[in-house]
């Protein structure tokens, strides 16, 4: 695990021995099971994950039902908003699979960056990746039907369908389980034809 992320870091800026090192002696790969929740509701956090392997997700509690409103996997970072603004999380994270994950708080990246200040240009571009992203998967859940969310996630990130539970997709297309059902039968219907 530790060369996967340091294979990821690699594609952004060189890194020396020591560099790796300083990362590898930080202590901050840890393993956690299925249903593992990470965050929850009201809980206060200083960490921030990286997904090395497995799937983590993002989901409010509303009315006693749960609303997904993203999926993390592997090479996908996650900084809770509590982290940012120092208050009670407004929502829960878990995992959907047995992960492995980098933690990380701000007070270790203030000193990773002291001693590495190349680390910021990796962090900047990430960041810009990261808000670019959203902005586009935001824009495009709200102007997209149901049925061309779930084909948008067919096509840009088909590994979803296979490793998360239909209720929690149905969550995050903002519809039921049933209309997913539904929806998929139609699609398979049209492409028979």
């Amino acid at each position: 695990m530790q060369n996967i992320l340091l294979d990821f870091i690699s594609k952004y800026i060189s890194l020396t021995d020591d560099e790796k090192q300083a990362i590898l002696a930080l202590d901050i790969f840890h393993s956690f099971k299925r249903g593992t929740i990470l965050l929850k509701e009201g809980q206060k956090s200083k960490d921030s994950y990286f997904v090395l392997k497995g799937c983590i997700r993002k989901y409010y509690m509303i009315d006693g039902k749960e609303r997904t409103t993203a999926f993390f996997t592997e090479m996908e970072e996650l900084t809770p908003h509590c982290v940012k603004n120092n208050a009670p999380s407004e929502y829960l994270i878990s995992c959907v699979e047995d992960t492995i994950v980098t933690i990380a708080t701000p007070e270790m990246e203030v000193e990773m960056l002291a001693k590495f200040p190349k680390f910021e240009k990796m962090c900047r571009l990430l960041s810009e990746e990261l808000l670019a992203k959203q902005q586009f998967n935001f824009d495009e859940f709200k102007i997209s039907s149901p049925e061309q969310r779930y084909l948008n996630l067919l096509q840009n990130r088909p590994d979803l369908i296979q490793r998360v539970p239909q209720h929690q997709l149905a969550s995050y297309l903002g519809i039921k389980p049933q209309s997913l059902s539904r929806l998929r039968a139609r699609i398979i219907e049209k492409n028979k034809g």
